[in-house]
């Protein structure tokens, strides 16, 4: 036995399947005495929290991403493996195990929680979500429970912080009365008999104690009748996704009228400050007119990821995968990524890492291969830029508007060349390989918890600004110092921006991309867009403000621009790697270089022929 005392704090290892409300438990244990990182040599996140029992003890909490089994089939469940059976180098074994249970849903978490008995560790058992089984009139002898798994066993409502003093009680009990040392480690890598013998234990368990009504007519169930169904349920998908793309053009509009109108303001302000000359080239041509066409677009990122946060907490996510499942497998994609490639429409990183949860490394890699396609957030304002200065902004069939519809249009070529090159991936890499079937728990619907999607909301605003006050900022220092020297002579018959190094850049690029339609300030503009694809329109934006237009970047766009430019411009912009971050990220997770590679490779070639193409068509129809 080992006393825990003030000296040395318990380490306290959260364990439970997806979706068994683990992270608001950790939430309510640590409150913001937290701290999200990854696990050393590989991407997937850790959140470790700290946390003071009543009696005064701590405890250092670790929330292990969810698994179904210590037999590890992706990433995140290795990591669980590894930790739990004190595995990993540098990460001490864990003092304690805390099982975290979905009362509603019992039997996965009980053939879990029997695994977790074999490696010999102390476990306590959580049941959370105990309010909603009360509710649906589900009953669990815990007591009995307890006494048959021979483990403490409290009752929860995380969310609430319900429960949690009990919690906390058991905590410093066990504590108080000293952990027992670890026994020998007896656990081993469980054959298929042994799950199905872990399993039939499980539903004993849960027909001994578990009691559910005579008839559970749950508004899960209900709503599920019809957002399941194989027809009304994609209609519902498919009319959810349309209102979405048409939000992120239509509603932000207000917000980014005043705060075009501030940056304007704020422009006019430093010119009658600052005399004219190089500072106030710099302040007004490379910040405000750089940084500003950027972050005017933060109304619309932040519509999209609401409705993505929304998504998450309301549990319609799991049922999306669901079904999509048959229309990806027949790309060549398990019904698991649809969520890591929603996740990406907000951004291709985190859709990248969220492939983890994919257990076949084929699927997985052909997920991480295709997320970049997916229309991120990052690619909003090259969109709404171009959209706002070419298609007029008329409503259609009396309802839609038509530079949304073109949103809209945009988003769906995003997702059907993610399908296609899924689909060749498939035929020339993995042609002979099956695709395992689609298992996953649906969670019950719950309302979502403002508070957390105002943080959520806060974090990815945070996010943003920062960096654009950091990367984009940089980058348009670069593009003013480029574009501004050397000056023009004092002869000069064309605008001094035409002498400058950008010039000279955009030149010795423009022979590679004018069969597509781009001018040099094109070319400019997509060199430090490598860095993030929206710091192409701060560049227009510095270049175009530099060149002499008084007006927004998108009028000038207008005027300077063909319309078979622009298209060609928008295609360029569905299908570019023009992000180095995802490209990096790419290299992590699919463990090599070779990959990272092949999708900098096909998405450059996509883009090229892709605009090229439209280009060349426009021209024809007389729009060049």
């Amino acid at each position: 036995m080992h006393d825990m005392t003030e000296v040395a704090a318990a380490r306290v290892a959260l364990v439970g399947v997806p979706n068994c409300g683990k992270t608001a438990l950790f939430n309510a244990l640590t409150g913001s005495r937290q701290k999200v990182g990854n696990y050393a040599g590989v991407t997937v996140e850790r959140k470790i929290g700290s946390a003071r029992t009543p009696a005064g003890r701590r405890l250092d909490v670790i929330d292990l991403p969810g698994t179904y089994s210590l037999r590890a089939r992706s990433p995140d469940e290795e990591v669980t493996r590894d930790v739990v059976m004190g595995r990993r180098a540098g990460e001490p074994a864990p003092d304690l195990l805390v099982a975290v249970a979905d009362a509603t849903n019992m039997r996965s978490a009980l053939r879990l929680v029997l695994e977790l008995k074999e490696t010999g560790r102390p476990i306590l058992l959580v049941l959370n979500m105990i309010d909603i089984a009360t509710y649906r009139g589900i009953g669990i002898d815990a007591a009995k429970l307890e006494a048959e798994l021979g483990i403490p066993v409290v009752t929860a409502t995380a969310v609430r912080k319900a429960g949690m003093e009990a919690l906390f009680a058991r905590l410093d009990r066990l504590l108080a009365e000293g952990l027992p040392e670890p026994a020998a480690n007896r656990w081993q890598e469980p054959s298929a008999g042994d799950l199905r013998a872990a399993q039939r234990a499980a539903d004993r368990l849960v027909a001994a104690i578990v009691r559910h009504p005579p008839r559970p007519d749950t508004a899960t169930a209900r709503i599920d009748s019809v957002l399941l169904h194989p027809v009304a349920g994609l209609i519902c998908l498919l009319t959810l996704l349309f209102i979405m793309f048409q939000a992120v053009f239509t509603w932000a509009q207000p917000l980014m009228g005043l705060i075009s109108a501030g940056f304007d303001f704020a422009g006019v302000l430093v010119k009658e400050v600052v005399p004219s000359g190089l500072v106030q080239s710099f302040l007004v041509d490379g910040i405000i007119a750089g940084v500003g066409s950027v972050i005017v677009f933060l109304p619309q990122i932040l519509i999209l990821f609401l409705f993505i946060l929304l998504l998450e907490d309301l549990g319609y996510m799991a049922r999306a995968a669901f079904l999509m499942d048959k229309i990806m497998g027949g790309a060549g994609l398990h019904g698991r990524a649809f969520i890591p490639l929603l996740s990406s429409f907000a951004c291709a990183i985190p859709g990248i890492m969220a492939a983890r949860v994919i257990d076949n490394r084929r699927d997985r890699l052909t997920t991480m291969l295709v997320a970049p396609l997916m229309t991120c957030s990052a690619r909003i304002p090259v969109y709404t830029l171009i959209i706002g200065a070419f298609i007029p902004a008329r409503t259609v069939w009396g309802v839609f508007s038509l530079q949304g519809l073109v949103m809209f249009a945009l988003y769906a070529a995003g997702i059907v060349s993610a399908l296609a090159v899924s689909a060749a991936a498939k035929f020339l890499f993995w042609r002979k390989a099956p695709t395992p079937p689609f298992m996953m728990d649906l969670p019950d619907y719950k309302m979502p918890r403002l508070k957390s999607i105002a943080i959520g909301l806060w974090t990815r605003a945070r996010i943003f600004l920062k960096r654009a006050g950091t990367t984009i900022f940089s980058m348009m220092v670069v593009i003013w110092v480029l574009a501004t020297f050397p000056m023009a002579p004092a002869n000069a018959t064309e605008p001094g921006i035409a002498y400058s190094f950008a010039a000279m850049i955009g030149k010795f690029i423009h022979p590679l991309l004018a069969p597509i339609g781009f001018n040099w300030q094109m070319s400019v503009a997509l060199v430090p867009g490598m860095a993030a694809r929206e710091v192409a329109v701060a560049a227009l934006g510095t270049v175009y403000a530099i060149q002499g237009g008084e007006a927004q970047v998108g009028h000038i766009l207008a005027s300077q621009w063909s319309l078979a430019t622009a298209l060609s411009f928008l295609v360029w912009y569905i299908f570019a790697p023009q992000c180095a971050s995802t490209l990096a990220v790419i290299k992590r997770e699919a463990g090599g270089a070779k990959w990272m590679w092949l999708t900098f490779g096909y998405m450059l070639a996509l883009a090229y022929v892709a605009s090229f193409a439209t280009y060349q068509i426009a021209c024809l129809l007389g729009a060049g």
